[in-house]
């Protein structure tokens, strides 16, 4: 494990952070040589958490001159952790507030509970560095080869996985800054193609997921359960499955295991009925996840027992606190050893498991399921298209079965979209339709800019339907690649007439609905204390007396029509 510490060198010297109690000899002579014949002025203390704060009082010793810049949760915790008074060398400032060291203009931005309530990052507008405290860290050393996410996984989950929430709200801050660096309190720092970490972090404290695949997690005392899950892995595998990941909780790194819990869309859990309980390392590890907030998956459960099973059931009731959880209809129920029923229900579970990797399979999917029209309402869709040059997507609200013989899909387009200049040229487009669990992201990947500047599926892997255009791999129930066989022009408006080349089913979900959206999808609009008017598609506040009849909403593009006034 690395820990960081950094030095502003200006017409006054910030010191960023301390270092861990065993490393206080080293710190002040990396200290010490840093500066030279010079003394700092500031210490800045970002987190109080030990590994960082140890020396404070080390610090003072050695610069007696120097002030301490902190919050009040700041000083509260730190006369707890030192028993004296810092009053005479404290600076309390507020979030928001900035201090300038020379040419060096430094700016506080508070981060309760990432993942201390005293936590606050630093933002240097000079050189456009964020001091991110723990943000941004990951375990290992500074010369370790390997990819920075793999251990920046397991070290966000581990200690901050809790605290969703409070990382959202901070990306959002963070969102209005000019970030180049990021200088994290453990591992790298961080300089190039920052929007790839700053989308991680975005997944992970959003629990969206983050790789296609399952993970099991068993525990086995004789073998049977083992053999029960080696059985649904080749399932698995055999159904398309991208990834199949397997960890024995009695003999795996366990905080990899709950790693990959989160990593991953889907979990089996698979243990023994022990003293009427669980098997201890898998009620461990169920409470890990609980613990951090796990939520948004599917689960599938097996259990085991010879006697008297209630695995499944305990299994079931410990993660019925955790939110948007999805129990698979099949449960396979062991007695003692496997049997052919046994056999049977794991072939079920692994079907409905594997059942929208199937249907994204070229080879194994149902192309011609009908039913995908059902899903066809007064719902939202993604409509996927590509110009020859890259691919393209688009939100609309505007599709509907015309005919049944033969089928016939109407989709309706605004001419000043990019997509409908695409879709007049090709004749082909594919309707995604999203269903509820779709989050905010997508929306404003697809629906917040135009695809004629940006390209939205930039660093993304995709599937593709036979007409070689993409369909999302998640957050969609079905798919239709459509045929344009008569265009109508209405105005401001085109209405492409399509014919049905392939429909796929990929979940049950049900289809994300306009209602669904504003009530449960669309971040409330911060209106407290302003007035104006408000987008109801986006939340995006003007403010103003009075909105012009032309305005255009500046993040969804939609006109005045679509604002109402701030009540």
């Amino acid at each position: 494990m690395s820990y960081n510490s950094y030095v502003i060198m200006d017409e006054h010297i910030a010191v960023m952070d301390t270092v861990d109690a065993h490393f206080t000899h080293d710190w002040l002579d990396n200290l010490g040589e840093v500066l030279g014949d010079r003394r700092p002025d500031y210490l800045i203390v970002q987190h109080m958490e030990p590994d960082h704060s140890a020396n404070i009082k080390n610090f003072i010793n050695a610069y007696p001159d120097a002030k301490i810049i902190g919050n009040a949760k700041t000083f509260v915790m730190m006369s707890q952790f030192f028993g004296m008074d810092f009053e005479k060398y404290a600076v309390v400032v507020n979030d928001g507030d900035s201090i300038s060291l020379g040419k060096h203009n430094l700016t506080f931005v508070f981060a309760p509970m990432v993942h201390w309530p005293e936590v606050m990052v630093t933002y240097d507008s000079t050189d456009k560095v964020l001091f991110s405290a723990d943000g941004f860290g990951k375990f290992g050393a500074l010369d370790a080869q390997e990819p920075w996410a793999d251990e920046a996984r397991r070290y966000y989950i581990g200690i901050v996985g809790k605290y969703g929430a409070q990382v959202q709200a901070l990306l959002k801050k963070a969102a209005n800054l000019d970030i180049q660096t990021i200088c994290p309190l453990h591992g790298p720092i961080l300089t190039e193609d920052l929007g790839y970490y700053i989308n991680l972090y975005n997944t992970w404290s959003s629990y969206s997921v983050e790789s296609h695949g399952i993970v099991i997690a068993y525990t086995s005392v004789y073998g049977n359960t083992k053999k029960a899950v080696e059985i649904l892995v080749e399932e698995l595998k055999s159904r398309g499955c991208p990834k199949v990941v397997v960890h024995d909780l009695a003999r795996c790194d366990m905080a990899k295991a709950v790693e990959d819990a989160f990593r991953y869309g889907k979990l089996v859990l698979a243990t023994t009925t022990y003293n009427s309980e669980i098997f201890p390392f898998m009620k461990q590890f169920i409470d890990n996840l609980t613990e951090r907030n796990f939520r948004d998956r599917t689960v599938a459960l097996i259990e085991n027992g010879t006697w008297a099973p209630t695995a499944a059931r305990i299994m079931h009731s410990m993660l019925e606190k955790s939110q948007n959880i999805t129990f698979t209809e099949t449960t396979v129920k062991i007695k003692s050893a496997m049997s052919v029923e046994n056999k049977k229900q794991i072939s079920s579970l692994a079907d409905e498991l594997c059942r929208n990797y199937i249907a994204q399979s070229s080879e194994m999917a149902n192309k011609n399921d009908m039913t995908a029209l059902f899903n066809i309402g007064y719902g939202l869709y993604v409509v996927t298209s590509n110009d020859g040059k890259k691919d393209n997507g688009l939100i609309v609200n505007t599709v509907s079965q015309v005919t049944n013989t033969p089928n016939r899909i109407a989709v309706t387009i605004n001419k000043e979209n990019y997509s409908h200049h695409i879709i007049k040229q090709t004749g082909k487009m594919n309707v995604n339709c999203l269903s509820t669990d779709a989050p905010f992201s997508v929306f404003e990947t697809f629906g917040f800019v135009s695809g004629r500047t940006v390209d939205k599926f930039a660093n993304t892997e995709n599937p593709r339907s036979d007409n070689g255009l993409i369909f999302l791999p998640r957050h969609i129930n079905s798919f239709m690649s459509l045929k344009v066989e008569d265009y109508i022009d209405l105005g401001t408006h085109g209405m492409f007439i399509c014919s049905v080349t392939e429909a796929r089913v990929l979940s049950d979900k049900e289809t994300m609905t306009y209602t669904y959206y504003q009530q449960n999808v669309k971040p409330k609009p911060e209106t407290e204390g302003k007035k104006g008017y408000v987008c109801k598609i986006c939340g995006y506040v003007y403010e103003g007396d009075e909105l012009p009849e032309d305005y255009i909403c500046p993040l969804c593009k939609h006109g005045a029509s679509d604002f109402e006034p701030i009540s």
